[in-house]
């Protein structure tokens, strides 16, 4: 693929990356996407909105600095670990391995469940779907479903099943702003109508819709569903807790989840703050979920980022100063290098 970064430019240094959103829309979208989180929306309905995806067909193109036009996958090609890390590049290659996305729930979502990356090697050749969730804004009686609220096996799961009684024995949790869910491959989960949130995830599209609420597509049919996929796929344990406690910080970063697959800190400052990742070995993506600041690198560059926004720092920026101009609250994700796994 032509790389469209003029020679001139070879010896510019890399730089914190904004990038297009792509948009998506599903049957289930609401209009927050525009009117909470700022996105330029054309359409009345607007369900995700992939802020970073080297998802093949779906990579994200930056849209400032001088590499503006290059999509991720041309990047990673040409700064290789000076953009993602020498562990991860030599773990994913050109494979960007997390994609983040805001999705906007009018309607509740189908119950689903991914698979790990065994299954998913197995049956697709791909990544299995680890993701997580934070909850930006909920409706005062909104909920989602994670995991089973009882214990039971495989054949209990299809008895509920196909006598049409799966909602019974599904786990429902009421949900406020600043939940957060870990939903590991094989937890059948739906996000809830009246939620906006950040997801985590690996970066993978495999996905077995399990149940739709007996609704129909645009075309008028019911949707497709993946029972028999998802059967082995399913961990039908039941967990004594299925939402992440933490305790959110006045001045600085609490970690919210630490898996193979990534790490997500919630960072929250009211006054500057100075971060240093000279030992990280990894890109860094800053998704803004309130308030602004600026993001300095350098001697004097800056930029700016706002609520609804996310900025993927190359691995070679070690030293960034964020000084907000109002509270800011920030999700910050990176992969640690010593849970880099080699099992795909």
């Amino acid at each position: 693929m032509l790389f469209k970064k003029q020679k001139t430019d070879m010896d510019k240094s890399l730089y914190p990356l904004k990038f297009n959103p792509i948009l998506k829309d599903y049957i289930w979208g609401g209009s927050r996407l525009k009117t909470v989180l700022g996105k330029n929306v054309k359409t009345e309905r607007c369900s995700e909105s992939w802020e970073l995806s080297g998802v093949a067909g779906n990579e994200s193109v930056v849209c400032n600095g001088f590499l503006k036009g290059n999509n991720l996958q041309e990047l990673i090609e040409v700064y290789m670990d000076e953009l993602v890390g020498d562990r991860i590049f030599d773990r994913f290659g050109r494979e960007f391995p997390v994609l983040v996305k805001f999705i906007d729930a009018h309607d509740d979502l189908s119950i689903q469940v991914h698979p790990d990356d065994q299954l998913a090697a197995g049956r697709h050749g791909t990544y299995g779907k680890t993701e997580m969730w934070y909850v930006m804004d909920a409706d005062k009686d909104s909920s989602l479903v994670a995991g089973f609220n009882r214990k039971i096996d495989r054949e209990k799961y299809e008895q509920a099943l196909n006598s049409k009684k799966l909602k019974d024995i599904l786990n429902v949790e009421k949900v406020t702003p600043g939940d957060v869910f870990f939903i590991p491959a094989g937890r059948v989960h739906a996000i809830g109508k009246g939620i906006l949130l950040a997801e985590i995830q690996q970066t993978s599209n495999i996905t077995y819709r399990i149940y739709d609420w007996e609704r129909v597509g645009a075309d008028g049919k019911p949707r497709e569903l993946h029972t028999d996929l998802a059967l082995d796929a399913i961990d039908f344990n039941v967990y004594s807790e299925y939402k992440t406690p933490y305790q959110k910080p006045l001045q600085g970063a609490t970690e919210l989840v630490k898996c193979p697959y990534f790490t997500t800190n919630l960072v929250c400052f009211s006054q500057p703050l100075d971060k240093n990742y000279h030992n990280l070995d990894s890109f860094v993506i800053y998704i803004c979920t309130s308030g602004a600041c600026s993001i300095r690198w350098g001697t004097a560059e800056s930029i700016k980022i706002r609520k609804g926004e996310t900025i993927l720092l190359p691995a070679l920026l070690n030293n960034i100063w964020l000084t907000p101009s109002e509270p800011t609250e920030l999700l910050e994700i990176f992969i640690n290098e010593i849970t880099i796994i080699n099992n795909h």
